[in-house]
């Protein structure tokens, strides 16, 4: 849902303000949350970490997600956000994880760059998108691969749902003055106003809560097949609201680049490389 909303949201909000309400909707939601639970004065103890964690999961992916949506469709920003697990992939095996090289995950490391070359060759250089909005998910991809291993170091025994809403009250922070600066002068349509508000009530809060809920009842390698499913409903949901075109690009990278996720975040039983 958050690509096809983003989609709609910024066609009267600006990309900053479009992060800025999603990112304070999510913060006034998840933080009486935290407080109840116990875990936020703890998390807040760490807030230099989770600063930096901010910038690479919210402050820069978030914002760069949304400018490209200003120019290319929500089922190709679905899709690109989809090289996470790829991205994830090579951070690990810098941090020590010789399973990456494990023939099955190498294959898909290799499926996977083939289909996000064809996806950016086909889609960018065609002149089916702009090249630069293609680049700007691309670089939010390996800012959500980034960050959670990096957190993880950090704050290894901190309740994630913590540490997501000192993150959004951070990054709305730092968006504030430029949500301010930016406010539409105009009339906002409707569906532009109801975007923006399902992006920060259920695309970033009540989407946080219930991804913490299902990675503790079943752990985070199965919780992580959402972004499969999240990319053939971007895709599709663009399709059928938006009236998206179903480009080559689209045809030829979708198939390659899931499969190449999937292969690529599959930690083998017993490694054998």
């Amino acid at each position: 849902m958050p690509y096809l909303l983003i989609r709609i949201a910024v066609r009267d909000f600006t990309p900053a303000t479009v992060v800025f309400i999603r990112l304070t909707i999510g913060a006034l939601i998840l933080i009486p949350i935290a407080i109840k639970q116990r875990t936020f004065l703890h998390a807040l103890r760490g807030s230099k970490h989770i600063f930096f964690y901010a910038c690479f999961e919210m402050i820069g992916p978030w914002y760069l997600i949304t400018k490209a949506e200003t120019s290319i469709s929500s089922g190709l920003a679905g899709l690109l956000v989809a090289t996470v697990p790829i991205w994830s992939s090579l951070f690990a095996s810098r941090a020590g994880d010789r399973t990456v090289w494990h023939h099955t995950r190498l294959f898909g490391l290799i499926v996977g760059f083939i289909g996000v070359f064809s996806l950016v060759g086909i889609e960018g250089f065609s002149g089916e998108s702009a090249l630069w909005a293609i680049g700007f998910v691309l670089v939010a991809s390996i800012g959500y691969a980034y960050a959670p291993l990096r957190i993880r170091d950090a704050l290894p025994h901190d309740s994630g749902l913590a540490i997501n809403a000192v993150a959004m009250a951070i990054s709305a922070g730092f968006y504030f003055p430029f949500a301010l600066a930016q406010w539409p002068e105009q009339r906002v349509s409707l569906s532009s106003l109801l975007s923006v508000l399902g992006l920060g009530v259920f695309c970033t809060a009540f989407a946080f809560v219930i991804f913490f809920i299902v990675m503790a009842e079943i752990g985070p390698t199965r919780t992580s097949f959402v972004t499969y499913l999240n990319t053939a409903f971007a895709v599709l949901l663009g399709v059928m609201i938006l009236s998206e075109p179903i480009t080559l690009g689209i045809i030829i990278g979708l198939p390659m680049v899931l499969v190449g996720s999937f292969y690529a975040s599959r930690k083998p039983k017993q490694a054998e490389y």
